[in-house]
């Protein structure tokens, strides 16, 4: 997500390390940078003129505060403006009690909107509300049965239209009759919360808007959402100004951001309609969906990580009873190969270790370091070396394991002996390390993994091995990248005087 137009904005912002001073000169230079990065992540044109002159009015001429250097303080800046072009945002759903709430969501066909329905709904059915989804969609057949399967595989009920006598297909049925009744139906057994999946077009035409219009009028929803394409840039601005002038939405779920989307959709859509982005989608299964948080997402554009929803995520995809039984084990000095398996199995929850690395604040040079290396491959050998080894090996691998062992291990694995070798050896500082987070919160513990990054001797290692090399030894290359990372941790923590 935004990976082109954060490495663009870093080289920008990087242009500007050692000077003294913003002045109109250096910044100029490195705003041109900025604006181009802008432009080829499809912002539009006025969104990225307006956001530069607010930058530049903020930057120009500032004096560079006590331990930050210019290229800090424009991010600093880039930063707040980024977070006041996205938001604010209300991510209340404003669901209330005792009465039956409507959400009604539209868009293009192709958005992801029945998805989204599901999304929605599971999202409401963790808070404790029964939901009901109503299969309004009748421009395109497959998407009554696509939510039918939706409903089933979360747990809610979905009303569905009936076809007309003698008709194989949903010709001549009033979709205002659908939604009339799904929340006829929905009242009638006090369900609390409605979704109503309504029609999508290939384009924007006036039939569409009349016919949700009429929805509109009809039902009367509490909230309006429109489900646009992040991958179709521009257009979902478009579509999303067009949609508000027809019925005036609450908000913008976005989908595909997971995708190889540019982004400036994102960038675009409240500072150009109003109408901020509420939820995004981040891939197809029906737990892909978060709040959008304007300053999170300006810290992912920035390479600044993202831990907040890293630790909401966590908390909501862990085994709880096994973190608490990790925790116990921590507290009473006890880690093994087996806990730290565990331990990458539960992260694996989170998604794409890639992905996951990006939340992370200061773990970006990592991902770049790392290259085109498999994460996902490289996790299974770990796995598979563990998963070689007899219970008192992975208890106290330092003392057991010795080269015949090594061995019949790496045989077990399929992997080069070394390998075995190089875990065994980096496990005892691991296990101290990890006995060091006993007690600590989430947050602190993702603090923590950021303050060690500087330590270890060769990060990309500890997951992968060095492509093109026999794993033993850094290529001159990646030595060059492994100690421009050091120093630019050690200018860090000189800086914040850690």
């Amino acid at each position: 997500m935004f990976e082109a137009l954060s490495a663009s904005l870093s080289s920008a912002i990087n242009s500007l390390r050692g000077r003294g001073k913003l002045t109109e000169s250096n910044m100029r230079e490195g705003l041109e940078s900025v604006r181009t990065a802008l432009l080829e992540a499809d912002v539009a044109y006025d969104v990225v003129d307006g956001f530069l002159d607010r930058v530049s009015a903020g930057a120009v001429g500032g004096k560079v505060l006590e331990s930050l250097d210019p290229a800090q303080q424009l991010v600093g800046i880039v930063h707040k403006e980024l977070v006041d072009l996205m938001g604010p945002v209300d991510h209340s759903l404003h669901l209330q009690a005792g009465k039956t709430t409507i959400l009604m969501l539209c868009g293009l066909q192709g958005s992801g909107k029945t998805t989204t329905c599901a999304k929605l709904a599971r999202r409401i059915k963790e808070q404790g509300r029964e939901v009901m989804l109503v299969a309004a969609d009748l421009q395109r057949p497959a998407a009554i049965e696509q939510l039918a399967v939706l409903g089933r595989q979360i747990g809610a009920e979905v009303h569905l239209p009936e076809k007309p006598a003698g008709r194989d297909d949903y010709s001549g049925t009033d979709p205002v009759a659908v939604c009339a009744a799904g929340v006829a139906k929905a009242k009638a057994k006090s369900i609390p919360v409605v979704i109503l999946d309504t029609a999508g077009r290939l384009a924007i035409d006036e039939p569409l808007m009349k016919e949700l219009a009429k929805i509109d009028r009809s039902v009367g929803p509490d909230q309006v959402f429109l489900v646009v394409d992040a991958m179709t840039g521009q257009d979902a601005v478009r579509s999303a100004k067009a949609f508000n002038e027809a019925l005036e939405l609450d908000g913008v779920i976005m989908t595909k951001l997971d995708g190889d989307a540019r982004g400036g959709a994102a960038l675009s859509v409240k500072s150009v309609t109003g109408v901020p982005i509420k939820f995004i989608g981040t891939g197809e299964a029906v737990e892909a969906i978060e709040e959008f948080h304007p300053e999170r997402m300006a810290g992912r554009i920035l390479g600044m990580g993202d831990v907040l929803t890293l630790v909401e995520e966590a908390q909501r995809k862990f085994d709880q009873d096994e973190m608490r039984r990790q925790e116990e084990r921590l507290k009473a000095g006890e880690f093994t190969l087996e806990d730290f398996r565990k331990m990458l199995a539960q992260t694996r929850r989170l998604g794409p270790l890639g992905k996951v690395m990006g939340m992370i604040p200061g773990m970006g040079g990592m991902k770049e370091m790392l290259g085109d290396a498999d994460l996902e491959k490289d996790m299974n050998r770990l796995f598979g070396i563990i998963d070689s080894m007899t219970p008192e090996e992975r208890r106290n691998p330092s003392k057991v394991i010795d080269q015949s062992r090594r061995r019949r291990i790496a045989t077990g694995a399929g992997v080069e002996l070394h390998e075995v070798g190089d875990l065994v050896k980096q496990f005892d500082g691991m296990a101290a390390m990890m006995k060091g987070m006993a007690g600590l919160g989430m947050a602190d513990r993702m603090r923590q993994v950021q303050r060690m990054q500087a330590e270890l001797a060769n990060p990309a290692a500890r997951l992968a091995r060095p492509k093109g090399d026999t794993g033993k030894r850094l290529t001159a290359d990646e030595r060059r990248k492994l100690k421009k990372q050091r120093e630019k941790e050690a200018r860090r923590r000189k800086r914040s005087g850690k």
